[in-house]
C-alpha cells in the first residue's frame, strides 16, 4: 500500500534538538487539505499507515518482540484514525508480523472505508470486542481517535483507553497514532476532562502538535516521532515552535582569549526578605554557572549572610547599597516578600533601562499594584528588555483569571501576558511556554518531575538573568535558560539523581556542562 511518491520523502523524523513547527488542529486541517489537492485519493492515509508501521517494526525489532513472533494488537476507532490503524495492520502483515484488529464500530469516512476494504482483502482478523488479556501481544496500537475528537471518550472507547493505559504503565509497548486518544492536541489537556490513552510512543502525522509537549501530553504521548507524509509545509513565522538549541546558541557571546570578567556582564539578583535569603543565593549560584562575569546579591531584608562560603565569588549587599542602574541585568523577586520595601525596590528597578527578569514575589506585587504594573507596561513600550517567569497561578493573578483558565490554553495565556506587558513571558509548567510580545512562541521539550521541588524556579531565574547580563536578547535568553534548566534535570535524572529527591542546588553544575556542550562545542 506504500505509494512510490512517499518513498522519495523522509517518512520519519525524531525530534532531537530540532526547532520543529507546532501545528494547531486548524493549521493541520489546512495543511492536510492543501496536500490532498495534489495527490491521488487515499494517499495521505496510505502514507500515514506505512510510516506508523515502519516505526512500529523498528521498535519491535529493537525490543525483541519481533524476533519472538509476538502479534500486534490494534484498536481502530470509527473515524480516520481507525483507518490509519487498518492500514498499519495491512503493512505489518505484509512485513510478516501477525496482527489482530479490534474495531468496536465500523469505520465511516470514505478514506477509512477504503482502508477497511484493503484490510479485509488482506485477510486481517477484525473483531468487535477486545481480548480478555493483552499478555500475548508484543505491542498495542491506539488508533481510536485522533485530533478531531471534540468530546470525552465514552462507553467502550473509554474502557479501551483505560485498559490500554493500564497496559502501558505496567508493561510498556503502546504506540499511539497521531495523538493518544482523548488528548487535546492543541493544549495537552484531556478532552472534556475525560480519560485518555497513555502511550509509550506516538507517531504523529504531518507535523508536531503543541499538546504532545504540554500539560498531560508529556506523560501520555511518550517518545514522539513525526511522519511528515511527504507534505512540504509552507514557512510560517506565526507558528509556535519546539524550543531547541538552534533558536538560541548563536546569540551566546564569543569566549575569546582576550575576554575579561566585564565582557560577560554584571548581574544583580534582588530579593531575599528576612528569613528567605536562600532563594536569591540559589539564583546567584546558578548565574555564576551560567556564565555571568560578576554576580551580586542585593538582600531586601535583615539577617543576610556577609558572604556565601561555598561560592565566595558572589558579592552580597543590602539592597539599598548596590547601585542597580550600573548592572548589565537584574533578576528580581526571589524570596522578595510583598512588603512596602520590596514594592519600593521593584518600582525603582522598573524605571531603570536595564534588562530585567521578574519572578516570584515581584510578580505578585505587580498583580496587586496597578501602579507597579503600569511601570512595567511603560518599560515594554520603551522596549527595555524584560522577562516574566510566572507559574500558572502567578500568571492567573496577572491576567485577573484563575489557574484553571490559564492551564486550559497555556499558549493563549502566555501570549496575552506578553502582549499586555510588552515583554517576554516564560509560563512555567509541564511544557513551559515562551512567548514574545511580537508573537513568537515556543514550547520547551526538556525537563521532568525532578523540577517539582522548592528552589528550582529561583535557579531558572538566575540562569536567565545571567544570560541577559551576557547581552543575549530577552527572547533568546528565555529560550536558552528554560532549555538548559530542563536539560540539566534530564541529565541528572538519567544519572540516577532524580526524579525523586533532586535538589535545586544540584542543577547549577549540570547547567554549566550543558551550556558549554551546546554553545561552545569547539572550546579550546
Amino acid at each position: 500500500m506504500t505509494d512510490a511518491a512517499a518513498v522519495s520523502h523522509p517518512l520519519l523524523v525524531t525530534p532531537h534538538e530540532q526547532p520543529l513547527p507546532l501545528y494547531t488542529v486548524a493549521q493541520l486541517r489546512a495543511l492536510e487539505a492543501h496536500g490532498a489537492l495534489h495527490l491521488p485519493a487515499h494517499t495521505l492515509m496510505a502514507r500515514a499507515g506505512a510510516a506508523a508501521a515502519r516505526c512500529l517494526a523498528e521498535l519491535a525489532a529493537h525490543d525483541g518482540s519481533l524476533a519472538a513472533g509476538r502479534p500486534v494488537w490494534l484498536a481502530a476507532g470509527p473515524g480516520n484514525n481507525g483507518g490509519d490503524a487498518l492500514v498499519v495492520a495491512v503493512e505489518l502483515r505484509a512485513l510478516g508480523i501477525p496482527v489482530d484488529v479490534c474495531m468496536p464500530l465500523e469505520v465511516k469516512p470514505d478514506d477509512a472505508r477504503w482502508a477497511l476494504g484493503a484490510a479485509r482483502a488482506a485477510g486481517i482478523p477484525i473483531s468487535h470486542v477486545p481480548p480478555a488479556s493483552f499478555d500475548a501481544y508484543g505491542w498495542l496500537v491506539d488508533g481510536l481517535f485522533g485530533i478531531g475528537l471534540a468530546r470525552p471518550l465514552e462507553g467502550v472507547f473509554a474502557a479501551l483507553a483505560e485498559r490500554i493505559a493500564q497496559h502501558a504503565r505496567a508493561h510498556g509497548r503502546v504506540l499511539a497514532l497521531d495523538v493518544p486518544s482523548g488528548l487535546d492536541s492543541d493544549t495537552g489537556n484531556l478532552v472534556g476532562n475525560g480519560t485518555a490513552v497513555c502511550a509509550t510512543h506516538t507517531v504523529t502525522f504531518l507535523g508536531a502538535k503543541p499538546g504532545l509537549y504540554m500539560t498531560h501530553g508529556r506523560d501520555l504521548a511518550g517518545a514522539v516521532t513525526i511522519a511528515p507524509l511527504g507534505i512540504d509545509a509552507p514557512a510560517d513565522p506565526a507558528l509556535a515552535r519546539l524550543n531547541a538549541p538552534a533558536l538560541f546558541t548563536r546569540s551566546f557571546p564569543a569566549r575569546a582569549f582576550a575576554s575579561h570578567k566585564g565582557t560577560f556582564g554584571s548581574l544583580a539578583v534582588v530579593g531575599g526578605d528576612t528569613g528567605m535569603c536562600g532563594a536569591p543565593i540559589l539564583a546567584a549560584r546558578a548565574a555564576l554557572h551560567a556564565g555571568a562575569g560578576k554576580v551580586h546579591v542585593a538582600f531586601i531584608g535583615a539577617g543576610a549572610p556577609p558572604y556565601d562560603p561555598p561560592y565566595p565569588e558572589l558579592m552580597l549587599h543590602p539592597a539599598g547599597t548596590l547601585p542597580l542602574g550600573t548592572m548589565n541585568a537584574l533578576a528580581i523577586g526571589c524570596g522578595m516578600g510583598r512588603g512596602k520595601h520590596a514594592a519600593e525596590v521593584l518600582a525603582n528597578a522598573a524605571t531603570l533601562e536595564v534588562p530585567m527578569l521578574v519572578d516570584a514575589d515581584a510578580l505578585n506585587l505587580l498583580a496587586h499594584d496597578t501602579a507597579l504594573a503600569d511601570l512595567l507596561v511603560k518599560r515594554g513600550a520603551a522596549r527595555h528588555a524584560c522577562v516574566l517567569t510566572p507559574h500558572p497561578l502567578e500568571a492567573a493573578r496577572l491576567l485577573g483569571s484563575d489557574a484553571t483558565a490559564v492551564q486550559r490554553d497555556r499558549l493563549a495565556a502566555a501570549r496575552a501576558l506578553a502582549q499586555r506587558f510588552g515583554c517576554v513571558v516564560v509560563l512555567k509548567g509541564a511544557g513551559t511556554v515562551i512567548a514574545a510580545a511580537d508573537g513568537r512562541l515556543a514550547v520547551n521539550p526538556t525537563g521532568n518531575a525532578a523540577l517539582a521541588a522548592g528552589g528550582t524556579g529561583d535557579v531558572l531565574g538566575g540562569i536567565v538573568g545571567a544570560l541577559l547580563a551576557q547581552r543575549l536578547p530577552a527572547y533568546e535568553a528565555a529560550l536558552a535558560g528554560v532549555y538548559l534548566h530542563g536539560l540539566a534535570a534530564d541529565t541528572l535524572t538519567h544519572s540516577g539523581a532524580g526524579p525523586a529527591g533532586l535538589t535545586a542546588g544540584e542543577l547549577a553544575t549540570a547547567v554549566r556542562a550543558a551550556l558549554n556542550r551546546l554553545a561552545y562545542p569547539n572550546r579550546g
